[in-house]
């Protein structure tokens, strides 16, 4: 199986276990993932947040570590790309400003490339205009966001650990569907993987 090239969207406050567990356990089955955030450049850092279910009504923020840029945001050529990953946090509701963000989106829609959103992620698909009529899940928070873009919405399983598949598209609501998402991702791909 040829490795794929893969692109990640992260930016400051990404939530820490969805940008860099995907990051470690896409590259270890020897899949090439570049991390690009806009205005950072390969060597920069992103800060991020760990968000956890501690018993309060909704997620606790705590801060994280810092995650590594590789490649230049700059200079991508989404053609390049085999699969697109968008980790969630708090990074995808200022990174749907971005115009550039929302192309490349749009790219892998379009094609049917592969794409992993997974807890706030899908805030940059809807505002890429990509949901409509699709089927997805979501941190449960933003059901209404979802739900106004025209996207069916699928709600989690409690503990928060399935995805649904929809096509090209892949989405979880939370860290704790790492095993689903992420085998379902490399589904996608084509990459082997035990069930």
């Amino acid at each position: 199986m040829p490795a794929k090239k893969l692109l990640m969207l992260v930016g400051d406050f990404v939530e820490d276990y969805e940008a860099m567990v995907p990051f470690q356990m896409l590259t270890m089955v020897g899949h090439q993932v570049d991390a690009v955030c806009p205005g950072k450049k390969p060597g920069d850092t992103v800060a991020t947040a760990i968000h956890d279910f501690d018993g309060a009504q909704t997620y606790s923020e705590k801060r994280g570590h810092n995650f590594h840029i590789n490649a230049d945001f700059a200079a991508l050529r989404e053609a390049d790309y085999d699969g697109l990953v968008i980790p969630g946090g708090r990074a995808p509701e200022y990174l749907r400003l971005n115009e550039r963000v929302l192309e490349i989106v749009r790219h892998f829609a379009t094609v049917k490339k592969p794409i992993a959103a997974i807890c706030h992620g899908p805030q940059i698909l809807a505002a890429a205009g990509v949901l409509r009529d699709r089927t997805a899940q979501a941190y449960p928070a933003l059901k209404p966001e979802l739900a106004l873009c025209g996207c069916r919405w699928t709600d989690p399983a409690p503990g928060l650990d399935d995805a649904t598949i929809d096509g090209n598209l892949v989405t979880a609501a939370a860290w704790p569907a790492h095993p689903a998402w992420i085998r379902a991702f490399l589904k996608l791909l084509g990459t082997p993987v035990g069930d």
